[in-house]
């Protein structure tokens, strides 16, 4: 009788956390694009010189990698609504940094090689080869060596995966697709000792520091939830991109699948991520950018037929609504967003008011994560 309660009792309070979300509907693709349309508008009246350094403790170029990503949303949300003011302006930013790539075309690093996304798209719609020069140049050369072990931090596979594989697209070559495999799969399985991957909780430790025996304060591993954001995000932008039948292919669908499924049983009650994915007390607030990374895989995921509609719209119905409702401010910019660190506490507190260092990087993800809602049916 009393396993009979508590199975009921259980069964009842399942049933009563599963009711907000199943109520929450979609946003309209008029909402959604009006989000997308402010945060963008925003940026771009702040930086109207898409060459200007970004000054934090030091100038740094407007090419390196958190200015990568904002464009990578920026072409998104192009791809939304075709206003050539956003192409134009993606257009200007190349052009102002003569089509490189921070630190020359032998530098390995990938998160200097991210700039190169925007460019190979912007070099697809309108084939100058200037725009595909130095960053063909740069890859080509980590093909040509027997290095494997550049990416070993996990937000490299973000950075930089999405170039290999536009690049084994448009020449049509697989020794890119091997190549990028080759140190993906170091990452995943040789870095830290024993790779950066976790299989048994189906994600990722940022770098060598967190491995086991690192722990998080509740004794948990530390999974960082940005961290974590940047592998979906590179799984889904290969897969985007590489045809059916690339080498290597199957393994980014099941490390995206594998992602997926861990994610939702973490969501918080107000649709965000925390943090730190597997410590809800380890500054436990809300967070923009793993949150809008996760809605980019979920939606990319239900738009290609690969997750269940009925589990995942929820999910990213309840996440879409939390980031609109408290991180967008009147004038479009954009709280609750994580400035740059490699783990929960870095960058703390982030509240609606706090201003990360880099501005750019946070939005990138919201456009990524709003391209993607828009599309779903």
């Amino acid at each position: 009788m009393r396993l009979k309660t508590t199975l009921n009792s259980l069964l009842c309070a399942t049933l009563l956390l599963a009711l907000p979300a199943a109520a929450q509907k979609l946003p309209k693709k008029k909402a959604v694009l009006k989000s997308m349309t402010l945060t963008n508008d925003y940026f771009m009246k702040k930086w109207p010189d898409t060459g200007k350094e970004i000054v934090t403790n030091i100038a740094r170029p407007s090419h390196i990698w958190t200015r990568g990503v904002y464009y990578e949303g920026l072409m998104a949300l192009y791809q939304t609504d075709k206003q050539a003011r956003y192409y134009d302006y993606a257009v200007d930013w190349g052009t102002k940094h003569q089509w490189g790539i921070r630190r020359g075309i032998t530098d390995r690093n990938a998160d200097n090689q991210c700039a190169g996304q925007t460019y190979l798209e912007l070099y697809q719609i309108d084939p100058k080869p200037e725009r595909l020069h130095d960053i063909k140049a740069a890859v080509d050369n980590m093909v040509n060596s027997p290095k494997i072990d550049d990416w070993n931090w996990i937000d490299a596979l973000q950075m930089a995966m999405p170039v290999f594989a536009k690049l084994g697209v448009m020449t049509k070559d697989t020794a890119y697709y091997e190549k990028m495999y080759r140190i993906y799969n170091y990452s995943k399985t040789q870095h830290g000792g024993q790779g950066l991957y976790n299989p048994q909780d189906k994600f990722w430790w940022r770098d060598k520091d967190f491995v086991p025996p690192y722990k998080e304060p509740n004794g948990e591993d530390c999974y960082w939830s940005r961290g974590n954001g940047w592998v979906v995000a590179a799984m889904v932008r290969v897969l985007d991109v590489m045809p059916k039948d690339a080498p290597h292919r199957a393994e980014y669908e099941q490390m995206y699948m594998n992602m997926m499924q861990a994610l939702p049983p973490l969501q918080r009650p107000d649709g965000f991520w925390n943090v730190s994915l597997h410590d809800s007390t380890h500054f436990g607030g809300k967070e923009m950018t793993g949150t809008a990374l996760f809605v980019y895989g979920m939606a990319w995921g239900l738009n290609h037929g690969l997750l269940d509609k009925k589990q995942y719209e929820p999910i990213i119905a309840k996440a879409w609504k939390g980031m609109v409702t408290d991180c967008i401010h009147k004038d479009g910019f954009l709280g609750y967003v994580q400035g740059t660190g490699k783990e929960p506490k870095d960058s703390q507190p982030v509240t609606f008011t706090s201003k990360p260092d880099f501005e750019d990087y946070g939005l990138g993800c919201f456009l990524l994560a709003g391209s993607e809602v828009y599309k779903l049916k």
